[in-house]
């Protein structure tokens, strides 16, 4: 769970954002978000527990984590002299925007507080699907809100948004399983959000179920134990006896 004060700091650091983006949209981006603030504010990230974020401020909280994400994530891939076939703009507008079908379809939002409690005490249902709402999958949702608000949409970021969950999505196999070379993609974008994406679940899960789970032996102490493993495993193999003993001394 969050604080008020986190929940609305994590919203200013939204916005803050959306001013990366370039002025020719950033203002009909703005107005959107801002139009539905009172709702996303307070939006979840998923509807159960089990999955990430499952609680008021968690939208906002995640997607923040994946343009952080994604910004160390396009330095790396940089880094590696990556074909510059996108740009950084690209890359916070398509993580800015990845989840944004979560809302809903402009008129009606998606999540409604759960008022069945034993589904939220034994299936960590906090959250029921809006039922009015037709069914369309996450990013093309997010695609159509963006098109119907006049919001233009670069070929990449299409991609990226769409492609977001990689191949935990079977609909995204055509993208992401060719072996021709002409039929690859042509940027790196929609890998760089989907790993943003997931590096942020993932830290999410730890933040919220990974203690539980931990040993109560400290990080340090399995940290020497793996290490001085390892190092016996290492000299066992050795037969220079200059090379042993520097392995020794490590």
């Amino acid at each position: 769970m969050l604080s008020e004060e986190k929940i609305l700091e994590n919203w200013e650091k939204f916005l803050g954002y959306i001013e990366m983006v370039g002025e020719e949209r950033k203002e009909k981006l703005k107005n959107f978000y801002l139009k539905h603030q009172d709702f996303l504010v307070l939006m979840p990230a998923s509807n159960k527990k089990s999955y990430h974020n499952a609680f008021p401020g968690g939208y906002v909280d995640h997607v923040n984590r994946v343009v952080e994400a994604a910004l160390k994530i396009e330095k790396v891939w940089r880094e590696m002299e990556v074909v510059d076939t996108f740009s950084t703009e690209e890359v916070v507008f398509a993580a800015l925007n990845h989840d944004l079908g979560k809302m809903g379809d402009g008129e009606k939002y998606f999540y409604i507080p759960s008022q069945d409690e034993w589904r939220m005490k034994n299936m960590g249902e906090m959250y029921t699907f809006n039922k009015q709402i037709g069914f369309m999958s996450v990013p093309d949702r997010s695609i159509f809100l963006l098109t119907q608000e006049g919001i233009s949409i670069s070929q990449n970021e299409w991609l990226a948004i769409k492609l977001h969950d990689g191949l935990y999505d079977q609909a995204n196999e055509a993208y992401l399983k060719s072996f021709s070379p002409e039929t690859k993609l042509r940027t790196s974008l929609p890998y760089i959000i989907h790993q943003a994406d997931l590096l942020a679940a993932r830290v999410e899960f730890e933040k919220e179920w990974l203690p539980q789970f931990q040993p109560n032996q400290p990080k340090s102490e399995n940290f020497e134990l793996k290490k001085k493993s390892t190092k016996e495993k290492a000299l066992s193999s050795v037969k220079s006896e200059k090379l042993s003993n520097l392995l020794k001394n490590l």
